[in-house]
């Protein structure tokens, strides 16, 4: 049988579910997709909304300078509003429905612009586009805190997000782009206003196109969407925060309460901090890309070169930040990806060369985009419903504040460094404030990307080189805790070496959890069995996967999370063998079969004890037949991968095996592991049946008698 490589965190392989399959799963869910359709809707009409506005207000005035500064005026008052009251409308989304807070706000929305259209005065266009921002700054919140509670599963979110931004800065500008085109350029050929007023029509004739899709998302909302209503459905463990609309506490008390809960968690405290150390880095390259793109003096293309990297950057980041946070764990991924786009950004500072630049920049987007996608799924994740409204809100407000005020300083303080250029390699290069401003973006963020990861960090035990190593193999290793399978013919062996084996370990510097395969205590197994009057061997084997599955998630896979070394008796080898050997099941349908129920998760070490099965040599009984063949299964998967088994010669007193089985993992456990046994000198501990001589060993039975295929659950015995 070939044997399965090593698994990766949390006992996932590297063949994780494809993207397609997890968009599947969640465009399943029915409110989601709902929701989904609902923010194309309001996306395009807030792409739509600033064209619509600026084209506007180009028809509105004859004043050149007026006209000059008409997208720079709508951006503005429809950016103004996000920082002034995102926290409100967090407040909103805690306290209230957030489905009708959603409804309200898509109302108001339509209502101001089509008083923009009808009005039809610059002030006032203005004012509208003012207030209808500040309806939006309602809509957000409600929305991104909605979200988990439409999915089934929190480990959703992270996709949900995906499909969001997609939609949000893809799907969403396209149309909008098109739509504009369309019915701008439309009268050119059809003459619907063939007045000289034409292009001021048309113009409020996108404005209302816009209201109505408002209009259309909030009728959407109100009737076909109920479950934006619901509350606190993926409950966590702790709940710090009781939720508003029980406490009725006032404005003042909800800020108050937010701001404690921030301080009191250092997992959200370090989320924001790390979010301003990206944000001003993003700010300050914003800020200076057009003077650096001429400072590298590769012509007017250099700047266009350098806006597609970093989108590009972008959009692999959030596409593959699901990969790896299935191998390095979100609050560890938040702080490096912010570290890495710091030292990128440095990069970029110091590059002489487009083509070093370009790359550079495509670092810094693929380490941006995946802490900001990150940083939205741990709040989705792991910030309670019952605040999560108001940190969504102080997260968008902190990102639309930080950059506001980075990309309207930044240059003033490039154009304080005077120009000069020097030669580097043979070439000119242009050193002039661009540099020393992203090079200040970049130790901030770095500053902050650190903090973030000290905050937020929970696995201080594991080694942060060894956890990013792993994240980035083709076949990641599981880096938490340690898995020691003792194979073998013979339960009453395994048994007695596997604690032997764990007393020994406790002398280490790791936690070791006991979790036997018990060969008496296969009540569960055969009660199941039993009741399901299950006879044949495939049906027996499945039933058995299922037990195996049940002890894996329970007992196994959570001490392994937790850091600890697990000792175990005949985890999958040995029923797979004799399963195989006896049963005569199919071995690769077997190995698919195990692979299923313990999630493809394999010991990182495996001590097969090699013996004659009732140390006689092989006759012509069935029985004794059965177990040679089941021991030359064994042997042969030892011999097909040498570097996770030791075989240990089993013959002799059990004293003797186990002091056999400590010499050989002494020898096993050299350099990054020499923690995980104990010192040298130290003492044994012997369990009390290897007092005497050989154990009576008690041959394993055929898979139809049920009794060491896979037995029930286990003693689990944390020291």
């Amino acid at each position: 049988m070939r044997s399965v490589p090593g698994a990766g965190p949390g006992g996932s392989s590297g063949a994780e579910a494809s993207t397609i399959n997890r968009v599947r799963r969640v465009l399943a869910i029915k409110p989601f997709r709902r929701l989904w359709g609902v923010t194309y809707l309001c996306s395009v009409a807030d792409w739509l909304n600033i064209l619509a506005l600026t084209g506007l207000a180009t028809k509105l005035t004859d004043n050149y300078f007026a006209q000059n500064f008409a997208f720079v005026g709508v951006v503005l008052t429809g950016l103004a509003p996000g920082l002034l009251f995102a926290p409100i409308g967090g407040l909103l989304a805690d306290r209230f429905d957030r489905r009708k807070v959603m409804v309200v706000a898509d109302l108001l929305r339509c209502g101001f612009l089509l008083s923009i259209a009808i009005v039809g005065a610059p002030w006032w266009l203005l004012v509208g586009n003012f207030l209808v921002g500040s309806a939006s700054s309602m809509w957000i919140p409600s929305k991104e805190a909605a979200v988990p509670n439409l999915l089934r599963r929190p480990d959703q979110v992270e996709t949900a997000n995906q499909l969001g931004m997609v939609m949000t800065y893809g799907l969403a500008v396209i149309t909008a782009a098109g739509a504009n085109a369309i019915i701008t350029g439309v009268n050119t050929t059809f003459h619907f206003f063939p007045n000289d007023n034409a292009s001021l029509s048309i113009a409020k004739l996108v404005v209302i196109i816009t209201g109505l899709l408002y209009l259309a998302s909030a009728i959407l909302i109100a009737t076909r969407i109920p479950e934006l209503s619901l509350r606190n459905v993926h409950a966590l463990p702790e709940q710090k925060v009781k939720a508003a609309d029980e406490e009725k506490l006032g404005i003042g008390a909800m800020i108050a309460d937010g701001f404690r809960f921030i301080r009191s968690t250092p997992l959200v405290r370090g989320l924001l901090v790390g979010a301003f150390g990206a944000f001003v880095a993003g700010g300050a390259v914003i800020g200076s890309a057009k003077p650096y793109s001429s400072s590298l003096l590769a012509g007017d293309s250099a700047f266009s070169l350098l806006v597609l990297a970093v989108f590009l950057g972008l959009a692999t980041g959030m596409v593959f930040a699901p990969k790896l946070a299935r191998r390095l764990p979100h609050d560890r991924l938040f702080g490096l990806s912010i570290v890495a786009a710091a030292i990128s950004l440095g990069l970029v500072a110091l590059s002489p060369h487009l083509t070093i630049s370009l790359i550079a920049v495509v670092l810094v987007g693929i380490c941006a985009g995946t802490a900001f996608l990150t940083g939205v799924t741990i709040i989705g994740s792991r910030v309670e419903d019952a605040i999560r409204g108001r940190i969504n809100a102080i997260y968008q407000l902190m990102m639309k504040l930080v950059l506001f005020g980075t990309t309207v300083t930044v240059p003033l303080l490039v154009g304080a460094v005077q120009r000069h250029t020097i030669t580097v390699w043979g070439s000119p290069l242009t050193i002039d404030g661009t540099r020393p401003v992203m090079l200040g973006g970049a130790a901030i963020a770095l500053v902050a990307g650190l903090f973030a990861y000290r905050q937020m960090d929970d696995r201080r035990t594991e080694p942060i080189l060894a956890d990013l190593r792993n994240a980035l193999r083709r076949t990641p290793r599981r880096v938490n805790g340690f898995l020691i399978a003792v194979e073998g013919t013979t339960a009453i062996n395994t048994a007695i070496q596997a604690v032997n084996l764990a007393d020994w370990m406790r002398g280490g510097t790791r936690p070791v959890v006991v979790a036997a395969d018990p060969a008496l205590d296969d009540k569960r197994l055969t009660a199941l069995v039993s009741g399901a009057s299950l006879t044949g061997a495939r049906a027996q084997a499945l039933a058995a996967a299922a037990v195996r599955a049940d002890i894996v998630e329970r007992h196994v896979q959570p001490a392994l999370d937790a850091g600890s070394v697990v000792v175990m008796e005949r985890f999958v080898d040995s029923p797979l063998a004799h399963l195989s050997a006896v049963a005569g099941l199919d071995s690769d349908e077997l190995e698919g079969l195990a692979d299923w129920a313990t999630g493809r998760l394999r010991p990182d070490l495996t001590v097969l004890l090699d013996s004659a099965p009732n140390g006689a040599p092989r006759d012509k009984s069935t029985a004794m037949n059965d177990q040679w063949r089941v021991q030359h299964l064994l042997t042969e998967m030892a011999a097909a991968d040498p570097d996770r088994y030791v075989v240990i010669d089993a013959d002799g007193t059990d004293a003797e095996v186990a002091e056999r089985i400590r010499t050989a993992l002494r020898a096993v456990f050299v350099g990054r592991l020499a923690g995980l046994a104990p010192a040298a000198d130290a003492p044994a501990v012997e369990h009390p049946a290897t007092t005497g001589g050989p154990a009576t060993d008690r041959p394993s039975t055929l898979p139809l008698d049920l009794e060491d295929t896979v037995q029930g659950e286990p003693r689990v015995e944390v020291k």
